[in-house]
């Protein structure tokens, strides 16, 4: 299997945009490129998604272990020429001091030649010490090629080529320019995605032309060739004879959905009917409702304007259909939001209000704890309350919030609704600020798809 990982000195050095470059690029030329992203991640797998044309898997150290990573790279990268791998952060940076969760752990896991890429704005000759540096820190891994990025003309680009073939044995695999074609809207938690830019095919062929004319796709490719990674046997996957109908509420409002998910709720027996709750006037004919995250509040006008399925998905609630709901989600069912001084009603079938705020209420990886009172079976099947990973990421906040709340989760690391609680409980509605990945220590789709099929038969 061909594959290299593109890693970077530090975040916000422009691999997304060099990654999803890549991919284009690459598929221009008629190879079919895999896709995936280290970390948890919504809003870079969609850009790589639709740059490779195929959905872009996350791997991740905290959620997942080392052989379902593997498993998953090789599941995935079938019928694929060329897998791509982007990190997150920089190549050392992670949560364990000791590096066994980085970018440089998971090449080394996956035997992944490196691709380094480099913000050179304010650098000439120092980009040799840095190199160097990056080499000797961790001799695990090859550091197999550098692209300069943010090069300011031809005369800073032959300095940094020059000081990159003198002090160093590691080529110059490209030198991309400062230019504004490159740059893609950001927003409070990165990235605008690209379900919300209406130009975004546009916005990616504008980039791969750049990054075909400025990056040696060739050298690249005889980079990927020489990896050693090697496909593990892979056992079939056997679906489930449920069968059983689940809304996802996805448009440029909602957006967040892991990819390997969607595919585990259809193996559980799982339809998957989408929604648009910006355009749809009521809900399709289904047994639950899944609404993941996204940036609802950038929509709100619009999704307060939507009365008629706003009412339909309440009284479905008061009904007792089975609803799962992540953060966005969560913010959708509450009574209100606000953001920027303005309120809007939102569905109201959850009793307390969102505000968003300034700074982040709830970042990064957490660890909960099942109370046993969530809708689901629990994890362990003895009936013992376990305890999951998963992450977080909200600027939004739940306030006017009930005394007598049932919650499904005990926070152990994190801050979900109130710093001790998550996963709120109403009638057949669980809704979190937590986000689930469907990974062999947590198949919370399978259980999810089990609730939903038992509460059809009870109806019918």
């Amino acid at each position: 299997m061909s594959h290299f990982l593109i890693a970077a000195a530090h975040k916000s050095s422009g691999k997304t945009t060099i990654t999803l470059g890549l991919c284009a690029a690459f598929r221009a030329r008629g190879v079919i490129v895999q896709a995936f992203k280290k970390g948890p991640d919504y809003i870079d797998p969609l850009w790589l998604t639709q740059a490779a044309k195929r959905a872009c898997h996350n791997l991740d150290f905290y959620t997942m272990n080392h052989q379902e990573i593997i498993n998953t790279v090789a599941l995935h990268s079938q019928g694929a020429n060329l897998s791509i791998i982007e990190g997150n952060k920089g190549l050392y940076d992670g949560m364990n001091v000791d590096g066994s969760n980085n970018n440089a752990a998971l090449a080394a896991l996956l035997a992944a030649p490196v691709v380094l890429v480099l913000d050179t704005q304010g650098m000439t000759r120092g980009v040799a010490p840095l190199v160097l540096g990056y080499q000797l820190f961790d001799k695990n891994i090859n550091i197999a090629g550098v692209i300069l990025n943010q090069v300011g003309g031809n005369r800073h680009e032959t300095k940094l080529r020059e000081s990159m073939a003198y002090h160093t044995d590691v080529p110059v695999i490209g030198a991309v320019r400062r230019d504004s074609r490159l740059v893609i809207e950001e927003r409070h938690l990165g990235l605008m995605p690209s379900n919300e830019l209406y130009q975004a095919e546009e916005k990616i062929n504008s980039i791969a032309e750049i990054i075909a004319e400025q990056v040696n796709l060739d050298a690249l490719i005889s980079i990927a060739q020489k990896s050693t990674f090697l496909n593990p046997p892979l056992s079939k996957t056997i679906k489930s004879n449920l069968k059983v109908k689940i809304g996802v509420v996805r448009d440029v409002a909602f957006g967040f959905y892991y990819a390997g998910d969607l595919e585990a709720l259809e193996v559980a027996g799982a339809e998957l009917i989408f929604i648009n709750a910006l355009q749809d006037k009521q809900l399709p004919q289904i047994d639950g409702l899944f609404i993941g995250g996204g940036f609802p509040e950038a929509q709100m006008d619009r999704l307060s304007q939507n009365t008629l399925l706003k009412k339909d998905i309440h009284d479905a609630i008061e009904l007792g259909m089975p609803v799962y709901a992540e953060c966005g989600g969560l913010m959708y069912l509450s009574r209100k939001l606000t953001w920027r001084d303005k309120t809007c009603e939102m569905v109201g079938a959850l009793p307390f209000d969102s505000v968003m705020e300034i700074r982040p209420q709830g970042r990064g990886y957490v660890l909960m704890r099942e109370t046993g009172l969530g809708l689901w079976p629990l994890l362990d099947s003895s009936g013992q309350p376990a305890e999951f990973c998963a992450h977080e990421f909200h600027y939004s906040k739940a306030i006017n919030l009930p005394s007598n709340l049932t919650y499904a989760y005990q926070v152990l690391r994190g801050h979900g609704v109130d710093g001790k609680h998550d996963g709120i409980i109403y009638k057949n509605t669980l809704a979190s600020y937590v986000h689930l990945r469907d990974v062999e220590k947590n198949r919370w789709t399978r259980r999810f798809v089990d609730f939903v099929h038992k509460q059809k038969l009870r109806k019918n």
